[in-house]
């Protein structure tokens, strides 16, 4: 700050609290009700990180970058990576943002998801998945990261690992089809027509009465 003017640049050596209250004294409200003690703000980050004043950078809320990808992988590189991957959601297509789970100025909820918790974040476009069912699978009803990687994987539907390798990390039993077997060493780390949901198609719950293996 010199002469008493915050001029908002990289240069500027006035306290990032003390920059960010000038906007806090308009935009403190809505999405922004728990900037206080966010992760973000509890990192120094300021609102000239994200936003620009003067410049025309974005169509839409002013941001540092062309688009919200942009502006959060100055920080989040290995999320932003993740949109070179096989299987990922539609943010570079622009269907989505980051903003469609998270915001930024912060939540009450861990990774400042905008839902009470991920499966609700999930659940806010992947209702099918919601239930109640009959039969519940218990990764699944605990978070739904257990199996996926919503920023993006190599694997078919986000999974972090490749089937049946990723059923076998919990189901490790002794008969068909979660026991590894093959006809040597080598090819002993696979099961009966290489995946699990070949037959166990119902994964994220059933409510067929005779449901309990989660089968057709």
């Amino acid at each position: 700050m010199q002469g008493g003017l915050i001029s908002f640049s990289k240069q500027d050596p006035t306290p990032v609290e003390e920059r960010n209250a000038v906007c806090l004294q308009c935009h403190e409200r809505t999405a922004r009700l728990f900037w206080q003690g966010s992760a973000h703000e509890s990192r120094d980050i300021a609102c000239t990180n994200c936003h620009t004043v003067m410049e025309n950078v974005s169509p839409s809320s002013q941001l540092a970058k062309a688009d919200e990808l942009e502006t959060c992988g100055q920080c989040h590189a290995p999320q932003r990576a993740g949109q070179l991957k096989f299987s990922r959601h539609p943010l570079a297509e622009g269907k989505m943002n980051c903003t469609s789970c998270h915001n930024p100025h912060g939540s009450v909820t861990p990774a400042l998801l905008k839902e009470n918790s991920l499966n609700d974040t999930c659940y806010t476009c992947h209702a099918e998945k919601r239930g109640p069912f009959l039969w519940e699978h218990a990764p699944v009803t605990e978070s739904c990261s257990n199996c996926h990687d919503p920023h993006g994987t190599n694997h078919e539907g986000m999974l972090k690992v490749t089937k049946p390798r990723l059923c076998q990390q919990c189901h490790i039993e002794t008969r068909h089809p979660t026991r590894p077997y093959g006809l040597d060493t080598a090819s002993k780390k696979f099961v009966l027509g290489q995946s699990c949901t070949s037959c166990h198609v119902n994964i994220h719950g059933s409510n067929h009465p005779s449901g309990q293996t989660f089968t057709r």
